[in-house]
């Protein structure tokens, strides 16, 4: 058997969360062509470090538009 202090694992030390915000409003994105509707609402919401975001129609990987 192995010793259980050899095969601890490391505690992480976590970075600290950065608060959310609360946004209103909607933004008009050309997606480009590559990245799914859902993956640049994730990316946006990022960058704007907002709480909730959602997109409201769904264009393919292949697709570019509004």
């Amino acid at each position: 058997m192995q010793n259980l202090k050899t095969t601890a694992r490391k505690q992480k030390t976590a970075m600290p969360r950065r608060n959310k915000r609360e946004i209103d409003g909607v933004l008009l994105l050309n997606k480009p062509r590559g990245i799914t509707s859902n993956d640049a609402m994730i990316r946006i919401r990022g960058l704007y470090h907002a709480q909730k975001g959602g997109h409201t129609g769904a264009l393919d990987p292949l697709a570019t538009g509004m």
